[in-house]
């Protein structure tokens, strides 16, 4: 379930507003939110790094590599990637971050080897790659897939990057901004999430009306919110 952005977009403002302490308008909120939001998603891969190497909470609810995959799943995706010459390309997959399997004929995963390592294969044909022990090397956005007549059947697993975040309005008879649905576009972040996105937006937000106590205020509630998940 995706956070709503009309609700972040109004607590922001209500917090700012609280004390008179300033305003941001939409497209500066716009800006911001998918700054917060693309850090937040980023933060994702270190964390899950970080938590792989912790000794694993057999806790239902408290698993925090469980907790972590379920925010990664939102964003999980399997496609088609397009044929080119030698190679296919993850470029034209929509939000293409990173690459996760290369599958090959519904069921043969193919291994990923480095350009030293290819270098060795290609000079020991006993270890040479067949149709049912694929290899390929992925640099530049190019997967290349050997045997060489692999040019069709293949599917990847990417992660994707979030959909750009959008507070779509009308301007109303008054001049005011009139929230409008339809050409908004939610945060696409987990709604555990919530919180720490209205705090970034806050902090970005005390930068953009040079107050600041709102960037105190905001530095040490993402501090202690990321205290908080790794202790």
């Amino acid at each position: 379930m995706a956070i709503n952005v009309d609700l972040v977009y109004k607590t922001v403002l209500l917090i700012l507003n609280q004390q008179q302490r300033g305003y941001i308008t939409p497209d500066e909120f716009n800006k911001v939110g998918n700054q917060v939001q693309q850090g937040i998603f980023e933060k994702y891969m270190s964390d899950l790094n970080q938590q792989l190497r912790i000794p694993e909470n057999d806790n239902e609810y408290a698993n925090r590599v469980k907790n972590l995959e379920e925010k990664l799943d939102i964003f999980k995706k399997i496609a088609t990637p397009t044929f080119s010459t030698n190679h296919f390309t993850t470029a034209s997959l929509p939000n293409f971050y990173r690459l996760g399997t290369v599958i090959y004929d519904d069921t043969i995963e193919a291994q990923m080897v480095q350009r030293n390592e290819w270098y060795k294969i290609k000079k020991a044909p006993l270890i040479a790659p067949t149709a049912s022990q694929p290899v390929f090397l992925y640099e530049n956005n190019k997967i290349e897939l050997f045997p060489a007549s692999i040019t069709s059947n293949v599917q990847v697993s990417y992660i994707k990057k979030p959909n750009q975040v959008q507070w779509g309005y009308s301007i109303g008879s008054l001049g005011q901004f009139l929230y409008d649905p339809s050409s908004s576009t939610n945060f696409e972040l987990h709604v555990s999430e919530q919180v720490d996105l209205i705090s970034g937006i806050l902090l970005y937000s005390g930068v953009i009306i040079q107050d600041p106590t709102i960037i105190q205020v905001a530095s040490q509630q993402i501090q202690q919110e990321d205290i908080n998940e790794k202790s």
